[in-house]
């Protein structure tokens, strides 16, 4: 369980909160607005009212006692650069933004932010991503250039062990399991054969992993 404060309570700030409080974390709130929080009164830990641009009101969290802190504001990027310098300064431990062009991203790292996310963006990429061919059944995005993604396995793999296709080393990528008929089996044993109705997880960098999916 971790200490969150939430800064900005728009439409992503509402999902994120609602998560992280299914997932048993302690989240408090801020906003200008009275009436975008009323939905999670009954949620969260505590909630404030206050301009987080104001020193005073930001001073009055206690952000340094917050394990995370996410600044959620979207449309003003102005209050958004403060807010997040303003949380730095005055000790935040880890402080996450939320950017909506690659060069606000630019500056928001420069001015003490920890990490940026883009939701809109990020979004739009897994399902041109996951639609773009009806064979990537999920994605996941792992750090350092790395993804995870469920397809069917290759035509030549069906019928063919794991050993006998050597795929980590003419692939440059790794088998994480499979799943058939929505059952997950990890850690697979070398003498696997493939199964044309199973689901193949795969994970490695997404250049080689590109060279995969062209095969599909």
């Amino acid at each position: 369980m971790k200490s969150i404060l939430i800064i900005g309570l728009g439409r992503f700030g509402h999902h994120l909160c609602r998560n992280l409080v299914e997932m048993g974390n302690q989240v408090m709130i801020v906003d200008e607005k009275e009436d975008v929080m009323d939905d999670l009164l009954f949620l969260v830990t505590s909630a404030k009212i206050g301009d987080c641009t104001n020193e005073e009101v930001l001073k009055s969290l206690g952000v340094s006692n917050f394990d995370l802190c996410f600044v959620c504001i979207g449309s003003n990027f102005q209050s958004s650069l403060e807010i997040t310098s303003l949380l730095k300064e005055m000790g935040a431990k880890y402080v996450i933004s939320k950017a909506n062009r690659d060069i606000h991203a630019k500056f928001l790292l420069r001015n003490g932010a920890d990490e940026v996310v883009y939701p809109d963006r990020d979004i739009a990429e897994k399902l041109a991503i996951r639609h773009s061919t009806d064979k990537i059944y999920d994605y996941v995005e792992v750090p350092g250039a790395y993804s995870i993604y469920e397809i069917p396995p290759l035509p030549e793999w069906v019928g063919k062990s794991i050993f006998e296709l050597d795929i980590r080393q003419k692939h440059q990528v790794s088998i994480l399991g499979v799943k058939e008929n929505e059952r997950l089996n990890l850690l697979l044993d070398s003498s696997h054969v493939f199964k044309e109705e199973e689901h193949v997880l795969i994970i490695g960098r997404d250049d080689d992993l590109a060279k995969v999916l062209q095969k599909l």
